[in-house]
């Protein structure tokens, strides 16, 4: 019997498939940076086909949606893996969605700005400055979520500063 899951039962698939944004967690290098691009991915389609005003409601509506579920899923994921496992990357997923919400805007998105998105949002998920390891400390699911929403948010921060002054 494992410490973490003492009744040594199996993670229930849907919690599992959440948690680790439809098994990008289970990849063997970077498991959140896996997270951020499958963000990119399901929005990219959205954004090829959708109407600027479209995307960024779906995509807000997305971050809100996968945040309250891999909230859940993280907080089982702890159950089965420990603290903040690494494969759990949901939390990168919904940072990614926030970080893309000031390109969903733009009718024509220069491609630069979604890679800058990426590059912003994971520097601020891996070195966490600006109080982001605060957000850790709190408990379960909330602690791994929060962390990367005020990633995303500082990231927003800057993309606005940039489509403000450059573009």
């Amino acid at each position: 019997m494992s410490e973490k899951n003492p009744d040594n039962k199996k993670f229930p698939l849907l919690p599992k498939l959440i948690a680790t944004s439809f098994g990008a967690g289970f990849l063997p290098v970077a498991p959140g940076t896996w997270g951020a691009i499958v963000a990119i991915a399901l929005w990219l389609p959205l954004y090829f086909f959708a109407r600027p005003d479209v995307i960024f409601w779906t995509t807000l509506a997305a971050t809100v949606v996968y945040t309250i579920a891999g909230t859940w899923a993280s907080s089982e994921s702890e159950k089965y893996w420990g603290k903040d496992p690494v494969i759990a990357c949901a939390d990168e997923t919904v940072g990614q969605w926030i970080s893309l919400l000031p390109l969903s805007g733009i009718a024509i998105t220069p491609w630069w700005e979604i890679l800058l998105s990426l590059a912003l949002f994971r520097f601020f998920d891996i070195f966490k400055p600006l109080g982001i390891r605060a957000m850790e400390r709190l408990p379960r699911g909330y602690g791994m979520m929060a962390d990367d929403i005020l990633s995303g948010i500082y990231t927003v921060i800057i993309l606005l500063i940039v489509n403000h002054f450059i573009l």
